[in-house]
Formats: C-alpha cells, sequence, structure tokens
C-alpha cells in the first residue's frame, strides 16, 4: 500500500503586489484504493493544490510537507514526482505542435521505466487504450492536443494515465468542458484505473455530477485555501442542495 500524505501545507503565488498565500495549512492523506474528491467555489485553492504536488514552478511552498511512502515530494524535480508515481491530469491540457501523441507517449512511457516499451506491443496497448476512451487510432499520429476538441483533450489526458500508470492521480477539473456522453466515457476510464487495487486518486471538481459515475470514499470541502470539513460522499450530496454559500460565510467571518 502507497500513500500520499500532505501536512499543514502553505502555497503562495507571486502578484503584482507581492506575494499572496492560497493555500493555508492543508492536511490531506490519500492511500492507495482511495478516491478522494476535493469540492469548492473558485479561488478557494483547489487547483493550487494539485500544480503544487506536481511542482509547477509558479507555485512556492512555504510551509509544511508533502511525502508519497515517507519520501519527500518537494525536494524532486518534476520528473522525479512523475517516475515516483504521481501523474496530473491538467484542467487545460496544452497543444504540442511538432509532437505525435505516438511519440510523447511513448517518450513518457521510456522516461517513468527507464527503458523504451517493446514497440510492436506498445503500438497494440496504445491503440487499445484510444479505443477504449473512444478516439480513433488515427489520433495516435496526430499532434499533442492540436485541434483536438476540449472532449478529446480531456479523453487524451485519462489514455495517459492508463498507460503510464502512476500510483496516485490528481484530476484537476477533468469533468469541465464535457458533454455527457463523454463525461462517461473518461470516468470509465478513470474507474478502470482505479479498480487495478493498488491505485489512489485525488479527484478535484466545482460538481457533483462526475461523482454520480466516479464514487469517492472521501469529499473534502475547500474555502479560503483550507478544508472547511470533510466526510463521506454523503457530502457531495448535501453540497448538491445546499451548495458553498454557507462555507464561504463562515471563511469569510472567521
Amino acid at each position: 500500500m502507497s500513500t500520499l500524505e500532505i501536512r499543514d501545507l502553505h502555497v503562495s503565488v507571486e502578484t503584482e503586489d507581492g506575494p499572496k498565500e492560497i493555500l493555508r495549512g492543508v492536511d490531506l492523506t490519500v492511500r492507495s484504493g482511495e478516491i478522494h474528491a476535493i469540492m469548492g467555489p473558485n479561488g478557494s485553492g483547489k487547483s493550487t493544490l494539485a500544480y503544487s504536488i506536481a511542482g509547477h514552478p509558479k507555485y512556492q511552498v512555504t510551509g509544511g510537507s508533502v511525502t508519497l511512502d515517507g519520501e519527500d515530494i518537494l525536494a524532486m524535480s518534476v520528473d522525479e514526482r512523475a517516475r515516483a508515481g504521481l501523474f496530473l491530469a491538467m484542467q487545460y491540457p496544452v497543444e504540442v505542435t511538432g509532437v505525435s501523441v505516438a511519440n510523447f507517449l511513448r517518450t513518457a512511457k521510456t522516461a517513468i521505466d527507464g527503458k523504451p516499451p517493446a514497440l510492436r506491443q506498445w503500438v497494440k496497448e496504445v491503440n487499445a487504450a484510444l479505443e477504449r476512451l473512444g478516439m480513433d487510432p488515427s489520433f495516435s499520429q496526430r499532434n499533442v492536443n492540436e485541434g483536438f476538441s476540449g472532449g478529446e483533450k480531456k479523453r487524451h489526458e485519462i489514455v495517459q494515465l492508463e498507460l503510464l500508470d502512476p500510483k496516485f492521480a490528481i484530476l484537476d477539473e477533468t469533468d469541465s468542458g464535457l458533454d455527457i456522453d463523454a463525461l462517461k466515457v473518461v470516468s470509465e476510464g478513470v474507474n478502470r484505473f482505479h479498480a487495478r487495487g493498488d491505485k489512489g486518486v485525488l479527484l478535484i471538481t466545482h460538481y457533483t455530477r462526475i461523482l454520480r459515475y466516479i464514487r469517492p470514499d472521501y469529499v473534502h470541502v475547500f474555502v479560503d485555501g483550507r478544508v472547511a470539513e470533510a466526510g463521506g460522499p454523503e457530502l457531495a450530496e448535501k453540497l448538491e442542495t445546499e451548495g458553498y454559500a454557507n462555507y464561504v460565510k463562515a471563511g469569510a467571518s472567521s
């Protein structure tokens, strides 16, 4: 069993007016086999948490720790974090001109495993992953995300997840911009990954609709850079009916 442990995490970003603290002491533990949903209003720090764990240089960790099986993640470079078993599905996947999906995936797999996959078997695995996500095999010859629709970009993120096979998946608003059909396909991909048994998932979302297809074990409500409340799946149902207003009011008065 693996454990991703976040303790008293404080993170700032540089603004025109100087450093601004976004995360104000986050505590969170994700273990193998668990799905944790992070919910909250815009600007509450959900994406900051994701990118800070992944090592985005924009975000400055000013306090606290993030460990994976006891190893200090914050001391690692971005590629070392990936090799340690972390994966980030981005809210806004970027286009990479001149790099095909096939080359990108094989290069990433080689970097993580330390050796290139056997080509013939790898092509079969890529095509099978694309098919499971409802993407034609011809996508492997296109430039990464170039000309992809929003839904295709998000499906491609889950193709990467299935092929790279990390210990922990951090999914930053993977449901944003998806129609109902694409949402179901992407959710099925996440559930397949989780069903391997030794995988942890940190799912960041504004809305409860994806939680109809991906059942979380735990739900955490983020407000003003902190976990305002944590609970089981029933907490998502509470948010569906009541929204975030009470949490925002409580945060403003504290």
